[in-house]
């Protein structure tokens, strides 16, 4: 199979496709072209979901680093799946066969489908593609469980890729070109995430930055004041999470039990304990649309810190003015 595509493909001097297995008899099969392997959407969108995936997980101690050699024996899939539709899946925690993990892989997916109620023509996936960690049928598959579960979700819109279509029929290799696309464009009547207004302002009008920390400052001490703080520097003063929880706390009218967080925290991983359960509390209010890494705010990221606050200062601008 592989000299077939070489023939095929004889402008690359190796396979071009050296992450995919071979296609049995009759079988189809869609690989990425190379160039389309780089494209910024396509990164962006697996960045993305590397972040969601998490962020949703991150209670479990499951951290994927590569949607291709992360995702394929299931066990990820079975976490997001318990965690997102509080499914119980009659399935191995950890199977550690190849046999096994497709066993389990196979009734997950079947799993998704009847979620999704989609038939088998449907799919974009299968046991034998996931299992093989092909990207592109992974990526349809992660879009289509996030879409499902969690339709609000920010999904990074119009990312298609040209791909080749691949059929090994009797009479040889068929191939065809083609463009897939995995996430859908974004209608007229649907909103923008929060991140990409808050984009929007960084790349139109970064000179109206500091008059924007200017806004957030007087909304965040307008609120925190009352507690007998006061705020000075974004950059820094909401690294710890500390003062994040109290105006959460505020603005949402209620009482963060001071033992589920760290009022002077003394390490970094009390740091980040503080912002984990800020983000979680925005998630869970629908104030975040996006995902975000808890621990760039503790690295006094300046994007990540505004970004926070600006769908605070959304939601609550009005309240006590």
């Amino acid at each position: 199979m592989e000299t077939e595509l070489c023939k095929a493909f004889p402008e690359f001097e190796v396979n071009p496709f050296p992450e995919e297995k071979d296609i049995v008899p009759g079988g189809k099969r869609k690989y990425i072209k190379p160039h389309s392997r780089n494209d910024p959407k396509l990164e962006a969108l697996q960045t993305f979901l590397i972040d969601w995936i998490n962020t949703t997980l991150k209670h479990e101690h499951i951290v994927v680093k590569s949607l291709k050699e992360d995702i394929y024996d299931g066990l990820v899939l079975h976490h997001l799946l318990e965690k997102l539709g509080s499914l119980t899946l009659e399935v191995e925690k950890i199977a550690l066969t190849g046999k096994k993990q497709r066993l389990k892989l196979a009734i997950i997916l079947q799993t998704v489908s009847q979620c999704l109620q989609l038939e088998e023509s449907e799919l974009k996936w299968d046991v034998d593609a996931i299992f093989n960690k092909d990207l592109l049928s992974t990526l349809h598959l992660l879009v289509a469980i996030a879409g499902h579960f969690q339709p609000e979700l920010a999904v990074p819109p119009n990312v298609n890729v040209d791909v080749i279509d691949t059929e090994c029929t009797s009479n040889g290799l068929k191939t065809a070109d083609a463009v897939e696309y995995i996430t859908k464009g974004r209608g007229p009547v649907e909103k923008c995430s929060k991140a990409e207004i808050f984009d929007e302002l960084l790349t139109r009008a970064p000179e109206k930055m500091d008059a924007v920390k200017e806004v957030f400052l007087k909304f965040v001490n307008r609120h925190v004041g009352i507690l007998g703080l006061n705020v000075k520097d974004i950059d820094s003063q909401f690294a710890d999470g500390v003062i994040l929880l109290l105006l959460i706390g505020q603005l949402q009218g209620c009482f963060l039990n001071l033992g589920h967080f760290f009022l002077n925290p003394g390490s970094l991983a009390e740091m980040v304990h503080n912002v984990n359960l800020a983000v979680d509390l925005l998630m869970d209010g629908g104030l975040l649309d996006v995902p975000i890494n808890p621990e760039d705010l503790v690295n006094g990221d300046e994007k990540a810190t505004l970004l926070v606050l600006y769908c605070l200062f959304s939601r609550y601008k009005t309240k006590g003015a």
